[in-house]
């Protein structure tokens, strides 16, 4: 799955930087429980792999910032307790010295709507939208995408996304629970109300960031909570309008990456543009006493991650 690419780290070669990474923290202040399969989940327990996280973060000193990949509260946090339990991991993901980067999954919108949610995570925002860039170096561009920007979660009900989400739904899928992928085949059974789309105007700035980190000659790491490539999630986890988003992205060769949450086994593939995709495994399925998060040390032509506990560990090598 997420193996070392043939390539052995390099003594003495330094990265020109390097960010922390975790996903899917999930936190709850409730007894531990499943998933719908029957995947045990450790609700109080992330919090401390997240505290865990920060301190060897923090240890590492060198790390430039870290990206948060989305479902920092559950689901099943009662809703009297969104706010605190949001509050609650905010303030543990500001203990890390230096710049953070927050994106927005399907657990946080059921908890909190976006103008509530996003504000808390400090994501930049223009009427609700969560999706932004940035450049740590002149040499690399990070892109944030919002998976969740057409969606049945997150908007007031009333709002156009909402009900471009609930008309989607209805004709892709058939079943009165849209969260069931019952009689859905194949690539199907992403048609599910918990994951979401790219919409319209988010894809047009895309191309508009891509087209100038092109000019600029930059790399570019495209980071969601969703996943946009088949070989590196289950069906049921990806992105509704995935091959659209790729499409765009298809289009340039300065994206060498693309990075997701959202499906807790984890995950790594290479698409047939050669662009690698790596899901990192969940901290929220992780037993008391294992963990599930890491650092990537990025170069000119390859990435390295070094995972701690249940995220494995992956080099990417990729043309310069």
């Amino acid at each position: 799955m997420a193996s070392t690419n043939g390539v052995a780290n390099m003594p003495g070669k330094q990265p020109l930087f390097s960010f922390g990474v975790i996903a899917d923290v999930q936190y709850a202040d409730i007894p531990d429980g499943c998933s719908f399969i029957g995947v045990p989940r450790y609700y109080r327990h992330s919090l401390l792999i997240l505290q865990r996280a920060v301190k060897k973060w923090n240890d590492h000193q060198k790390l430039k910032f870290v990206i948060n990949f989305g479902d920092i509260v559950d689901g099943h946090c009662p809703k009297d307790q969104s706010l605190n339990a949001v509050n609650k991991v905010v303030d543990e993901f500001e203990k890390f010295n230096g710049p953070l980067y927050h994106m927005i999954g399907n657990h946080c919108l059921y908890n909190l709507p976006r103008n509530k949610l996003l504000p808390l995570l400090k994501i930049p925002s223009s009427d609700g939208r969560a999706y932004y860039d940035f450049s740590p170096t002149p040499e690399y561009r990070f892109v944030v995408l919002d998976g969740y920007d057409i969606s049945a979660i997150g908007w007031p009900q009333d709002h156009p996304n909402t009900l471009e989400a609930l008309k989607f739904l209805r004709e892709k899928n058939p079943n009165t629970e849209k969260n069931s992928p019952s009689g859905l085949v194949g690539l199907e059974r992403r048609f599910l109300m918990y994951n979401g789309a790219v919409g319209k105007e988010q894809m047009e700035w895309l191309d508009d960031v891509l087209q100038d980190a092109t000019k600029l000659k930059q790399k570019v790491v495209v980071c969601c909570h969703l996943p946009l490539d088949p070989g590196a999630t289950s069906k049921e986890a990806i992105m509704w309008n995935y091959n659209e988003v790729m499409d765009v992205i298809h289009r340039y060769n300065c994206v060498k990456i693309c990075l997701a949450g959202h499906d807790h086994q984890g995950g790594h593939s290479i698409d047939t543009h050669g662009i690698h995709h790596r899901v990192f495994e969940a901290a929220l399925e992780c037993p008391p006493g294992t963990d599930a998060f890491g650092y990537i040390d990025v170069y000119d032509n390859r990435i390295s991650l070094v995972g701690t506990g249940l995220m494995e560990s992956t080099d990417i090598c990729f043309d310069p």
